[in-house]
């Protein structure tokens, strides 16, 4: 098997090369390069030296993956005949997926390879830019990078940014995080004769200066904190200091007991932002819910029991064992098929309970229980087969109801007032309604009409005493007619 001898152009001019590397690139007979488009290339161009380039394959396709795929599968080929030199840009352990690919195939036995350096450009752009890497760095990919990947508090050291529309990729994807005036620095050429740096405004990062493959985009970490405030570690580290001895004393006093209140009243207020269709609303209203659970988990760390990290593997690895038609290969074809496969490996994950009811009650809502141990019940067929049964128990109830109120002791009215409502949830669940949302949107419609008659009265006289029913049942009727008009 014939050998692929994979050689580095450096980041610069031919005055960076190795001597060695120098020679063995004079000397190849057969010397192939992912691209022509380099420093090096140009003056041994020059000085007689001939090679191949696979510059004409990036034309083939419109992503990267099948180019870097091609020029490999090619050298393979290649390889068969005779040993071949590669040389790329850089170092080619250092952003070269072409060498990657190789290296897969020769794990596989496909190939032999001799990697044998070069002048990585991380060097010279540590110089350019006066970095010490040992503070942090990332290398990212330019094609490929996320949002959600980028550390705001490292260095960051942007590659593969070759063109405008790339730059403009990476600078839509930075701004996500970034202010859009924060500066970054485009680094052309690091280490050689031709070096450029020009710092600039994120938003003007594509049009501010021609890019090329020499090109790599820093930005500096973001040492103020509210320049990270999208950041999940920044949000943390502000609920840890709100918990130090240094922080606030109510958040140092509160336990999970204490949070649990405003947790619901969190929950509530986000519900009616989505039921009002108000996007800012929800971004706001999720971000208290989030408080709520970044502060218990600060509580577990703090009591030493638990931390956020173990919140987050404990919901990550459930997501991943219930959803095996995602992540396994299990084959669920619709909705109701996913939800089948939840509840079985639920049921698998959970030791069998003595009742069925177990598990089922909602300490901050007497409503939803109801609804859920109605519709456990009816899992086993304990139920009418339809909602006539459950109009007529209604009927019954609500005539029980009114007995007591007219003879009968609070104890039965509160009993036979509970009979009620109870049926009415069962009523609820035969027309699959949550009685939690109806009663909220109730409140919330009630909210709305008597702000209207609190409105009409404070534009009149100013005190309800001076208002009949009659008066103020008008007024009610008004809001609910213009309530009709927006819908």
């Amino acid at each position: 098997m014939n050998t692929i001898h994979i050689i580095g152009l450096g980041a610069g001019d031919l005055d960076q090369l190795p001597l060695g590397v120098y020679k063995k690139l004079k000397a190849a007979d057969n010397l192939y390069v992912r691209t022509e488009d380099h420093p090096v290339l140009a003056e041994l161009a020059q000085e007689g030296v001939t090679f191949t380039s696979f510059d004409s394959v990036y034309e083939k396709h419109d992503a990267f993956s099948p180019v870097y795929e091609e020029i490999a599968e090619t050298l393979i080929r290649l390889s068969h005949q005779a040993s071949i030199i590669y040389a790329v840009p850089g170092h080619p352990l250092v952003a070269e997926q072409t060498v990657q690919n190789l290296i897969g195939a020769e794990k596989q036995g496909r190939c032999q390879l001799a990697i044998e350096g070069g002048h990585s450009f991380l060097d010279s752009l540590f110089g350019a830019l006066r970095i010490d890497p040992i503070e942090g760095f990332q290398l990212m990919d330019g094609t490929e990078m996320t949002s959600d990947q980028v550390n705001m508090t490292q260095h960051l050291l942007i590659a593969q940014v070759y063109d405008s529309f790339s730059a403009s990729e990476v600078k839509l994807t930075l701004m996500e995080k970034y202010p859009d005036d924060y500066p970054v620095t485009i680094v052309t050429a690091a280490g050689s004769k031709d070096e450029v740096l020009r710092t600039v405004p994120l938003h003007e990062l594509d049009r501010s200066a021609e890019v090329n493959n020499l090109t790599t985009v820093y930005v500096p970490p973001a040492n103020d904190q509210t320049q990270r405030l999208k950041e999940w570690q920044t949000f943390r580290s502000i609920i840890a200091k709100l918990r130090s001895p240094e922080g606030c004393p109510w958040d140092r006093e509160q336990t999970h007991e204490s949070l649990s209140p405003f947790l619901i009243e969190e929950a509530h207020e986000l519900l009616q932002a989505i039921q009002e269709e108000d996007d800012r609303a929800i971004a706001d209203e999720l971000g208290d819910v989030l408080l709520q659970v970044f502060l218990h988990a600060q509580i577990g760390q703090d009591n030493g029991y638990f931390q956020l990290e173990d919140v987050l593997e404990s919901i990550s690895a459930k997501m991943i064992r219930r959803h095996p038609h995602v992540f396994g290969d299990v084959t669920a074809d619709d909705a109701d098929q996913v939800v089948a496969n939840w509840q079985e490996i639920k049921a698998q994950e959970k030791p069998a309970s003595e009742s069925l009811l177990e598990g089922q009650d909602r300490f901050s809502s007497s409503l939803t229980t109801s609804f859920n141990y109605q519709k456990k019940a009816a899992k086993v067929g304990f139920s009418w087969p339809d909602a006539a049964g459950a109009w007529d128990k209604f009927h019954e109830e609500l005539q029980e109801f009114q007995q007591e109120v007219a003879k009968g002791s609070k104890a039965r009215q509160l009993d036979e007032l509970g009979d009620l409502l109870f049926t009415l949830v069962n009523i609820a669940r035969f027309f699959d309604l949550s009685p939690e949302q109806a009663m909220m949107h109730a409140n919330r419609k009630f909210q709305t009409r008597f702000s209207y008659v609190e409105q009409q009265v404070k534009q009149g006289t100013g005190n309800f005493s001076d208002y009949t029913l009659e008066q103020l049942d008008r007024f009610w009727n008004q809001a609910k007619l213009m309530a009709r008009k927006e819908e």
